[in-house]
C-alpha cells in the first residue's frame, strides 16, 4: 500500500534569494528553479548585460529578479548583495554562492595571480557572502539557508586544478563548521556537488564530445545520465528549491551530488583504517607494518573519466 501522506511543501513564496554568478549557466538555472518555486531572486553576475537578460528570462516567466552586478570575493561586494534584497524584497532566507573562474594549470606552471584569483572568487567569495548572509538572517530571527556550491573536484582533486579544488574542498569544511555554528539560528547549511554540461566541464577532453551533441540538440546518452549522473544546468537545479525549502529544515551539514538521472550524498572525510603501536611509532615500525596494514588499501584520486557502456 502506498503511503497516503503527501510529501512536504517546497513551495518557496515569500521567500528571498541571492544567486551569486547567475547570469548564465548552472547559477541561472538556479535562480529559475528558486523563482520558479516563488522565490524572488537577486541575480548576480559581472557583466551588467548578461545579468539583465537573465533578470528578464525570469520576469518574463512570471518570477521576481533584480540584478547586482558586482564581482564576489569582498566584504564589500557582499553586502551589497545582501542589501540589494533587503532594500527590494524586504529580507533575506535564501544566500547561493554560485560564482566562480578557472584558472586551470599544472603545480609547476600555476601562477600566484592563478591561485588567488581562483581561491579569492571561490573560497573568500563564499566566505564574505556566507557571512553576509548569516549576519542578516540571525538579525531577522527566522531561519533562512546557505547553500554553498562545490565540486567533484573538492572531493577527490582534479589534474590541473589546484586552485579551484583547493577552493571547493574548503566549502566542504566551510558547510560542516557553519552548520554547527549556524544550528540554534535555524539557518540550515549545504553543499551542491553538480555534474553538468557548462562551459567548465566542456573543457574536459572526455565530455566535450558529449556536450558538442548536446548543443547540436542531441540528448545526452543514458550511460552519461544514469552511470555518471551528468546531465544538464536544468537537471541540477531541482537540488535548490529543495533545500531552501520547509522540506528541508533537518537537512544541513551535507554534500549532496546531482547530475543526469543520479542524486548522491558525498561521504565526510574519515578515518578508513588504523593501526597501533604501543609505545607509539618509529619510521621503522611504520615501514614494516605500512603495507600490509593502514595503507593495503590506499584512497583513490580524482574524477574518473566516464566511460561508455
Amino acid at each position: 500500500m502506498s503511503d497516503p501522506t503527501p510529501p512536504p511543501s517546497t513551495d518557496l513564496s515569500g521567500k528571498v534569494a541571492v544567486v551569486t554568478g547567475s547570469g548564465r549557466g548552472l547559477g541561472l538555472a538556479y535562480a529559475t528553479a528558486l523563482a520558479r518555486a516563488g522565490a524572488a531572486v537577486v541575480v548576480n553576475d559581472v557583466d551588467a548585460g548578461i545579468a539583465g537578460q537573465a533578470v528578464r528570462s525570469l520576469t518574463e516567466a512570471g518570477g521576481r529578479a533584480v540584478a547586482e552586478v558586482v564581482a564576489v570575493g569582498t566584504t564589500e561586494a557582499a553586502d551589497r548583495l545582501v542589501a540589494r534584497a533587503v532594500q527590494e524584497f524586504g529580507r533575506l532566507d535564501i544566500m547561493v554562492t554560485n560564482a566562480g573562474i578557472l584558472r586551470d594549470r599544472v603545480l609547476w606552471k600555476m601562477t600566484d595571480d592563478d591561485f588567488d584569483s581562483v581561491v579569492t572568487t571561490h573560497l573568500r567569495g563564499t566566505f564574505t557572502c556566507a557571512r553576509a548572509a548569516a549576519v542578516q538572517m540571525r538579525e531577522q530571527g527566522e531561519g533562512g539557508s546557505l547553500i554553498l556550491i562545490g565540486s567533484p573536484a573538492g572531493q577527490r582533486g582534479n589534474f590541473g586544478q589546484t586552485n579551484y579544488a583547493a577552493a571547493k574542498a574548503g566549502i566542504g569544511a566551510m558547510v560542516r563548521t557553519w552548520s554547527m555554528e549556524l544550528g540554534r539560528a535555524g539557518i540550515t547549511v549545504n553543499a551542491v556537488v553538480p555534474v553538468a554540461a557548462t562551459a567548465m566541464t566542456e573543457t574536459i577532453p572526455a565530455f566535450a564530445p558529449y556536450i558538442e551533441a548536446l548543443h547540436r540538440g542531441e540528448p545526452l546518452p543514458e550511460f552519461l545520465r544514469k552511470g555518471e549522473g551528468f546531465g544538464t544546468p536544468e537537471d541540477c537545479a531541482a537540488l535548490l528549491p529543495f533545500l531552501a525549502s520547509d522540506a528541508a529544515r533537518d537537512v544541513t551539514g551535507q554534500c549532496i551530488g546531482i547530475g543526469g538521472d543520479k542524486l548522491a550524498l558525498w561521504s565526510h572525510p574519515q578515518e578508513v583504517s588504523a593501526a597501533y603501536a604501543e609505545g607509539g611509532w618509529t619510521p621503522e615500525s611504520i615501514a614494516a607494518t605500512w603495507h600490509h596494514s593502514v595503507g593495503s588499501a590506499p584512497q583513490t584520486v580524482g574524477i574518473p573519466a566516464p566511460k561508455a557502456r
